[in-house]
């Protein structure tokens, strides 16, 4: 029973009450380090006091009923059966059942056991190993083994939902999620990007200040690929309460140098880049130099944790987590810049990801040419109609969920 109870007790729980200073987690812990001695020494004591009573019933049997045949068997019999029942099975049920109770509560006495009886376990572990090195068996490093995968992990989060908050739940998992997809994946593109172009006129640059949505803007000189720097909007806006003759190198002095980041960066190693560079906004270029976007500390951020609630209009034009919603006729209605994951992760659909990354770029891809208004077509378990074409471009289309038999046709 407590060599099935010290296997089965959950380790995470007893090291975290072992730092809470629980002496008795102390003593499972120290004990579980040594697990190899601790079989030793309980099938040791196990395997003596089974012999010593088969001899003493058997001895008894054979006082009470005389040296025959039939007593031997049946007394033999009668001890095997009461040992399976009572010393084996019962005890190994009760102890998988109760394993950290008895665990926690067996270990003050087994510690002190395992220093009496070090000889005897050394004794017989001293065969054990040599037979062990005979039949080329490597024992296994029990550190090694606790390790846990991501997907175990996972799996235990998503086990424990029943002990852990669904908002925590949710953070974990989305954690989880960081290395499998890149900053492509939750980047700002290319057309949405509010950016300050040096080569306008002074005035146009002064109104984009003061009506910009972001406190630090992308700055280029002629078209978006020639990005020169990042100005902060506030030492700009102070610029503008103190100078009056302001001209373009004003502006230009302000400049801290961009940072540039490859597309198929891992979002979980770009979030170790923002800490180590100290930086909070990046620019997305593919292999060719060419921007495709940006992405931001917060824009991690809210991978992890979901959407932060605010009272300022979105500057990229993408809508919030509120309009990712079925209506009571099982419509939803979005712009064509929604991105597929978002849209899988909000409305439980399941649109294909290892394709374009926006609703308008997989129907580009689906019709292989740019289509007029009201065009339908089904993709996974829904169909898209296509409201709004405008600048070469799919501006809105209505989702419409189908019933679970139209799914399956």
């Amino acid at each position: 029973m407590v060599e099935t109870a010290l296997m089965a007790a959950n380790r995470y729980r007893l090291r975290h009450l072992a730092k809470r200073g629980n002496k008795h987690a102390i003593a499972t812990i120290w004990l579980l380090e040594r697990i190899d001695k601790v079989l030793s020494l309980v099938l040791i004591a196990n395997t003596i006091i089974n012999a010593m009573i088969t001899a003493m019933v058997t001895a008894i049997a054979i006082t009470a009923f005389g040296n025959h045949k039939e007593v031997l068997t049946i007394a033999t019999g009668t001890v095997a059966f009461l040992l399976i029942v009572f010393a084996e099975i019962s005890p190994k049920i009760i102890g998988a059942t109760y394993s950290e109770r008895i665990a926690l509560n067996t270990s003050w006495a087994l510690k002190p056991l395992m220093v009496l009886a070090k000889p005897a376990v050394w004794f017989v572990n001293l065969f054990v190993s040599g037979l062990l090195k005979t039949l080329r068996i490597k024992v296994g490093n029990t550190e090694t083994s606790e390790r846990l995968s991501t997907e175990e992990l996972r799996s235990i989060v998503l086990e424990g939902s029943n002990f852990i908050p669904k908002k925590h739940k949710s953070i974990l998992l989305n954690l989880f999620d960081l290395e499998t997809i890149s900053v492509e994946d939750i980047m700002t593109p290319r057309p949405q990007i509010e950016a300050l172009n040096l080569a306008t006129s002074v005035d146009e640059i002064k109104h984009q200040l003061t009506t910009c949505y972001h406190n630090k803007l992308p700055v280029y000189e002629g078209e978006i690929n020639q990005i020169i720097g990042i100005l902060h909007v506030r030492k700009a806006l102070a610029l503008l309460n103190q100078t009056e003759d302001l001209t373009v190198k004003h502006f230009r002095d302000l400049l801290t140098p961009p940072y540039f980041i490859p597309e198929d960066t891992s979002v979980f190693t770009q979030l170790q880049y923002f800490q180590e560079n100290r930086e909070r906004l990046g620019i997305i270029v593919d292999e060719y130099g060419e921007v495709q976007g940006l992405v931001t500390l917060e824009d991690i951020i809210e991978e992890m944790i979901g959407e932060f609630t605010t009272s300022m209009a979105s500057a990229t034009g993408t809508a919030g987590t509120s309009a990712y919603s079925w209506n009571a006729q099982h419509e939803c209605l979005l712009k064509g810049t929604s991105t597929l994951r978002d849209i899988n992760k909000y409305l439980g659909l399941n649109f294909p990801l290892d394709g374009p990354k926006t609703l308008n770029g997989l129907l580009l891809e689906l019709l292989q040419d740019i289509p007029d208004a009201s065009i339908s077509l089904k993709v996974a378990n829904c169909v898209i109609e296509i409201i709004q074409v405008q600048d070469q471009a799919i501006k809105i289309v209505k989702l419409i969920r189908l019933p679970n038999h139209q799914i399956s046709e």
